[in-house]
């Protein structure tokens, strides 16, 4: 019986722990929309803070959403994402599969290559990426924005990984078929590897969204802006007013809540040895 109640103070323990966690966690996301809901005759600086909102209200939304184009920044900001996730998974799937599948000299020297580039920061190649992207004639342009991360170290490792405990027995059922080396890429190996291609898709996506420091360099046109530049741009047209500058990141952070929340049941674990189905 002991043992029983001991069991039970444990797991009150553990959860309350993880209920504290969870809380400051949280708490920034719940004063952004707080703050995104509080009119203008509340003080949002007040101390001690309050949370909810006396007289809630949308009209900052509104506001947000009539003073600016945030609809053209958000079709920006999908366009790059999208078209940023979908050139990444192809080239990044397409240099994993021979790192990790075929046999030839300097293989491994290459991986090691380009996984030691990881270390090196941003700052550091930015500038020689934008001179690269001025020569090319892809300043000012949506290829211009996504031609960074047309492939990434990360995800050539990952896929690498991926593809590496995908059964031997498959690729060489597929192959005594008479499959080619591209068909066995895209009907064996890929649908194989599907919780790393997604857990890829979901951190290129939250990068591109988020992006701010590369589509500021390279875009001046403004039609051409994404939503963290049309963020910023609120903090100038507003006078630096938190209620709407809140409205703005909210309205920018949602996609991308609603696209882990529907993909993070596709990110588990499974058994690619008992077949791949078509």
């Amino acid at each position: 019986m002991l043992n029983l109640k001991n069991s039970r103070l444990q797991t009150l323990l553990i959860y309350g722990i993880l209920g504290a966690i969870a809380i400051v966690t949280l708490f920034p996301l719940l004063w952004l929309i707080s703050t995104a809901l509080k009119s203008p005759t509340e003080n949002i600086l007040q101390s001690p803070p309050q949370l909810l909102p006396t007289q809630p209200t949308l009209d900052n939304f509104s506001r947000v959403w009539e003073s600016l184009p945030f609809g053209q920044y958000l079709y920006n900001s999908t366009l790059v994402a999208i078209l940023t996730v979908g050139l990444n998974l192809l080239f990044c799937a397409l240099a994993a599969y021979p790192l990790a599948r075929l046999s030839f000299v300097g293989r491994d020297g290459i991986f090691i290559a380009i996984v030691s580039t990881i270390m090196i920061p941003f700052q550091i190649v930015m500038i020689p990426l934008y001179i690269l992207t001025v020569q090319l004639g892809l300043r000012n342009s949506y290829l211009g924005i996504i031609f960074p991360s047309l492939a990434s170290a990360f995800g050539i490792f990952l896929l690498r990984q991926a593809f590496m405990s995908v059964p031997k027995e498959l690729e060489e059922a597929a192959r005594l078929d008479g499959s080619s080396e591209l068909g066995l890429w895209w009907h064996i190996m890929l649908p194989a590897i599907r919780p790393a291609l997604i857990t890829l898709a979901i951190f290129v996506f939250i990068g591109a969204w988020s992006d701010f420091l590369w589509p500021l360099i390279v875009i001046q046109d403004e039609s051409l802006y994404t939503l963290p530049l049309g963020v910023a741009k609120l903090a100038g047209t507003f006078s630096l007013d938190w209620r709407l500058v809140a409205a703005g990141s909210i309205i920018s952070i949602t996609p991308v809540l609603l696209l882990f929340l529907f993909l993070q049941r596709f990110i588990v674990p499974t058994d690619t040895g008992s077949g791949v189905k078509g």
